[in-house]
């Protein structure tokens, strides 16, 4: 091992470091301590490892540990928007969190533990890496999820992320098997070259279609969405806000490599079947959110259209499709860590008010949440001089460019039906609370000093990439030319293996 590959997974072993520092603290302040200085260690040390994450473009792209890792601006990319996340959650769960609530040590150390995984599954090319990177990830998750144990809805919600995560890296690690099977190597840059001439091509394309399918399951895209609703309901809304953007970042970031770098002579596979889980999860998400009342239930419906049109960019051709699905992922990451920040100081710690009825009047009663979270809606909505809006216009781009018109306008047709729940909850915002016994007795929430840098951060973060998206959007675009991807010819039908950037 060079000395040198530590520096390719600095990000990392900043994080890991973090996450270990915290354990040992919480571990040796007395029981009835309060912890939340913990809380800011876990904030420093994440600002920390997104400063890494930036220096590491000084790097020349390459790899380390025997070609398991790899540094490149597609992986600086991805980490600096899950450290960024991560960052955001760990703020916002500093003044949503009671004083008195148990294991708040556990709580920040898994948050930076599963950034961990996060992080390495963007870096990771060899099969075995990411799967072990993604279970680093998940299993932070399942615990996250069930941290509110007091209420049967949150050990409900772990369960079914738990039995439905284990099904989906089943799919995933099967696979990786069949892969290996067929070649005999789980390094993603020899998968390439070997998979086009390997002999049993029908294992092939089951490995494909295994390997998308577990991909699939983790960003709960339609037909693969069912655990998403319950889990979004019962899980603590920080830590909605963190399963609901940075793992999901990780895990498009992994699905971008299987589609483009390991089976890219499979396009005329892949593509109709992205092509039907996008228009699926954008219809299927859009009319189940029309129906919903509760809020966290809504938003969770919503995050499954939005990965319909995030792989409605998947349609595009080459480095173009890829830059549209990093900036997607960018902007929607933004807004919904937003909107949930808004939902956890509103809804309280208990969701005692999870109702769309109970943001009747917001606007008079918290002027400052009432108007964020008007602002967030219209940015999901795809508003322009918002993230939601250039979001979709290079998500849709990309799909025209890759000749998937009718995918567009179906992607088109599902955002104006979105709008109809988003300007649903917007307009009960605004709408006077009745002068009731029950609306009177509803305290304003509170915004202290850390969640008002969150919601600053999420607001910056939503205007910069809606207003000037130039820079995020070179970015993802320099990111994208460092994968190895199909030379693409103007006939789509026609995809050859492109030659593999230097590392």
């Amino acid at each position: 091992m060079n000395p040198g590959d530590m520096l390719r997974i600095l990000p990392e072993v900043v994080l890991t470091l973090t996450g270990v520092l915290i354990m040992l603290a919480d571990a040796s302040l007395p029981p009835n301590a309060p912890r939340r200085a913990l809380g800011w260690v876990a904030a420093l040390g994440t600002t920390l490892a997104l400063w890494a994450s930036l220096w590491q473009l000084s790097l020349p792209a390459g790899t380390a540990f025997y070609s398991t890792v790899e540094t490149s601006p597609f992986t600086v990319f991805f980490h600096v928007l899950i450290c960024g996340i991560v960052l955001v959650v760990l703020l916002l769960s500093l003044d949503s969190l009671p004083a008195e609530s148990h294991h708040q040590g556990e709580y920040y150390a898994l948050v930076v533990l599963g950034a961990v995984g996060m992080c390495l599954l963007t870096s990771g090319i060899e099969l075995l890496v990411i799967f072990i990177a993604l279970e680093i990830s998940s299993i932070a998750t399942y615990v996250l999820a069930c941290y509110r144990k007091e209420s049967g809805r949150s050990p409900e919600a772990a369960i079914k992320y738990f039995l439905l995560g284990s099904f989906a890296t089943g799919f995933l690690l099967y696979g990786i098997a069949l892969a290996f099977g067929a070649t005999g190597t789980t390094q993603i840059y020899e998968l390439s070259r070997l998979l086009p001439t390997a002999q049993n091509h029908t294992m092939v394309l089951a490995a494909m279609a295994l390997m998308v399918v577990g991909i699939l399951f983790k960003v709960s895209a339609a037909p693969f969405h069912v655990w998403t609703p319950d889990v979004y309901e019962g899980a603590p809304s920080p830590v909605v806000a963190l399963m609901s953007t940075a793992p999901k970042a990780a895990t498009f970031a992994l699905l971008l490599r299987v589609v483009y770098e390991i089976f890219p002579t499979l396009r005329s596979s892949w593509a109709p079947l992205l092509w039907c889980v996008a228009v699926l999860s954008m219809t299927v998400g859009n009319v189940a959110a029309l129906r919903q009342q509760n809020v966290k239930r809504m938003l969770a419906y919503s995050s499954i259209a939005h990965a319909g049109y995030l792989l409605a960019a998947f349609a595009g051709l080459g480095p173009g499709g890829i830059a549209a699905a990093s900036f997607y992922t960018a902007a929607y990451a933004a807004m919904n860590v937003g909107i949930f920040a808004v939902v956890t100081m509103v809804g309280g710690y208990d969701d005692q008010r999870s109702m769309i009825a109970d943001y009747r009047g917001l606007i008079y009663r918290a002027p400052l949440l009432g108007g964020l979270l008007i602002f967030f809606l219209t940015s999901l909505v795809g508003i322009p001089f918002t993230a939601g809006f250039f979001g979709k216009f290079y998500a849709f781009s990309a799909a025209v460019g890759g000749n998937a018109i009718w995918l567009a306008l179906i992607g088109l047709l599902n955002s104006g039906l979105a709008a109809a729940y988003y300007l649903r909850l917007a307009f009960v915002t605004v709408q006077p609370a009745p002068d009731t016994e029950s609306f009177a007795k509803v305290a304003t929430p509170t915004v202290g000093v850390a969640v008002a840098a969150a919601l600053l951060f999420t607001v910056g973060a939503t205007l910069v990439l809606g207003i000037i998206p130039t820079q995020a959007l070179q970015a993802a675009e320099t990111g994208a030319h460092t994968l190895q991807v199909p030379a693409i010819d103007e006939n789509p039908a026609y995809i050859t293996v492109g030659t593999q950037q230097p590392r």
